[in-house]
């Protein structure tokens, strides 16, 4: 018995093609160093911010405020179980639901590192600091939220590997 098979359409590339959108992105999610400035007159930009409130300054008596770290974990899960469902869509040659999902992910994290931001991360400010944004105009007491400036320049962006 000779049994032939016959290719009906070939989705070969499309598969290759979703794969390698898959296998050589990656999503990063933080303050991009092009999305640094300010509109203030600070000497230096978010991503120097977000680092040095993300890891504390102790000879500048600044605490650490964890808030990167800990927002990308608690979702962790969710990112997981988005880039299954892309990889499922990549062996199904689905391009678009690649990229879809790659995006989902950095959404997803960007969310929740804005939210940890939000909920307010301890310790409490200090009374100086609150005097001092007083001085200014400004009521607002929790922890990396004083103009604004760096919750708004947290992102995520897609690069190749």
């Amino acid at each position: 018995m000779n049994t032939a098979v016959t290719i009906v359409k070939d989705h070969s590339r499309d598969f290759e093609k979703a794969l390698a959108a898959l296998t050589e992105s990656v999503v990063y999610v933080g303050i991009p160093a092009d999305n640094t400035n300010r509109t203030d007159d600070a000497a230096i930009g978010n991503a120097a911010i977000g680092y040095i409130q993300e890891t504390g300054s102790p000879i500048n008596n600044i605490p650490a405020r964890p808030f990167l770290v800990p927002g990308i974990k608690s979702v962790s899960d969710k990112v997981a179980s988005i880039f299954r469902k892309a990889g499922q869509n990549a062996l199904a040659g689905d391009l678009d639901s690649v990229q879809n999902g790659l995006n989902a992910a950095g959404l997803v994290a960007q969310s929740a590192v804005k939210a940890r931001i939000t909920a307010g991360i301890p310790p409490a400010l200090a009374q100086s600091t609150l005097e001092a944004r007083a001085a200014r105009g400004v009521n607002r007491t929790k922890p990396l939220i004083d103009t604004g400036q760096l919750l708004n320049s947290i992102t995520y962006v897609i690069r190749k590997k």
